[in-house]
C-alpha cells in the first residue's frame, strides 16, 4: 500500500470533509430497537435467526479477512522473504503510533510484511493508509479495506490515532516510492509536505520510523511506461524483471531477504489539538526522519551479504 506524501491538508489546519470522506465504506447493518444488545437478528415473525456474523468496522476492516490473509500469507513471510526484525520491542502495545517507512517495489511488498509482522508478533491491528486509487479499483479496493487498508486523508489519520488510539502505517513518499527504478533503489524520495509529521503532533502520539531492506529488490522495476499509466489512470507502469518470467511472473516477487529494523520512536514537546503548528518545525523533522531511515538503510546495506541470504 503507498500512500500519497502530497496530500496532506492546508498548512494551517486540517481541512474539512463529508462523513463519506472519513468514513470510505458502509457500515454493517444495525438492530434497528436501541436496546437490543442480543447481537441477534430476527425474521419477519420475531423469531431469532441467530447472532450476526458481519465484523466489518467503520473503516471496512474485517478481522474475519484479516485472519485469512495472515493464514495465506505467512508461508510467504516465514519461508519465502524469511522475515527478519531488530527492535519490534520499540512498537507500542497499546496507545497510538505512527508508523513510517520506506516504500518500494512495482507491488509493493513491504506493507504487508509490516502489518502481518506486527499483528502476529504484538497482536495489535495495523491500518495502513494508502492513496485513493486502491479505494476506486474494482474488488481490489473492497479487499484493501477489509485487510486494513484506509484512504490516506488526514481526517481519517487523527480519528485513528487519537480517538481509536490505533497504529496507523503511512509511506511518506507516497507513489514516488514504488515507482523508483531499479538504479534508483535505497534513496529515498521527499517526504511530502509533512503532513504525517503534523498529524503525530495533532493526535499526541509518536512516530515509529522502520527501515526495510529486500523490498527494492523483490519487484525491481527496468523502466515505466507513461502513456499506459495515464490511460490506467495508474500512479505508474512498471515493467519489472519478474516479467521475465512470463505473465505469473508479473505478480510474483523474487524471493528476497527482508530485514526490518525499527528505530526509536520520535515524539513532540507540542501540545495535541493546537489549531495550527510551525511549518518549519514540521519540514525540519519531516526532513530529520526522512534522513534518519535513509542513514538505517545504508548501514543495513553495508552489513548485508546478499541480497537472497542477507
Amino acid at each position: 500500500m503507498a500512500s500519497d506524501g502530497d496530500a496532506q491538508g492546508p498548512e494551517n489546519k486540517i481541512p474539512a470533509t463529508t462523513t463519506a470522506e472519513v468514513v470510505p465504506f458502509r457500515l454493517p447493518p444495525v438492530a434497528d430497537d436501541p436496546d437490543d444488545a442480543s447481537g441477534e437478528d430476527v425474521d419477519p415473525d420475531g423469531h431469532p435467526r441467530g447472532p450476526r456474523m458481519g465484523d466489518v468496522d467503520e473503516w471496512g476492516r474485517s478481522e474475519r479477512v484479516r485472519e485469512l490473509v495472515r493464514r495465506l500469507y505467512d508461508p510467504m513471510y516465514r519461508k519465502w522473504f524469511r522475515v527478519e526484525w531488530e527492535g519490534l520491542e520499540k512498537i507500542p502495545t497499546q496507545g497510538g503510533a505512527l508508523l513510517v517507512s520506506n516504500h518500494a517495489g512495482a507491488i509493493p511488498s513491504d506493507a504487508p510484511a509490516i502489518m502481518h509482522g506486527v499483528e502476529t508478533e504484538l497482536k495489535r491491528p495495523v491500518y495502513g493508509l494508502a492513496d485513493h486509487f486502491f479505494k476506486n479499483t474494482p474488488v481490489v479496493g473492497t479487499l484493501w479495506a477489509r485487510g486494513g487498508g484506509v484512504v490516506a486523508h488526514p481526517d481519517n489519520a487523527y480519528r485513528l490515532l487519537r480517538e481509536q488510539e490505533q497504529l496507523v502505517l503511512v509511506f511518506p513518499e507516497g507513489s514516488k516510492g514504488p515507482g523508483k527504478t531499479f538504479n534508483e533503489r535505497y534513496r529515498l524520495r521527499r517526504f511530502g509536505r509533512g503532513g504525517f509529521v503534523e498529524i503525530a503532533m495533532r493526535a499526541g502520539v509518536p512516530i515509529i520510523p522502520i527501515a526495510v531492506v529486500g523490498a527494492e529488490e523483490s519487484m525491481p522495476i527496468l523502466f515505466k511506461i507513461p502513456s499506459l499509466a495515464k490511460a490506467l489512470g495508474a500512479p505508474y507502469f512498471p515493467v519489472t524483471a519478474n516479467m521475465a518470467f512470463g505473465p505469473l511472473g508479473a505478480a510474483i516477487h523474487f524471493p528476497t531477504k527482508f530485514k526490518l529494523r525499527v528505530l526509536d520512536p520520535v515524539r513532540f514537546d507540542v501540545p495535541p489539538d493546537q489549531p495550527r503548528y510551525s511549518r518549519s518545525r514540521i519540514m525540519d523533522e519531516s526532513e530529520a526522519i526522512r534522513q534518519q531511515i535513509q542513514a538505517e538503510l545504508y548501514d543495513m546495506l553495508r552489513q548485508r551479504r546478499s541480497v537472497w541470504f542477507g
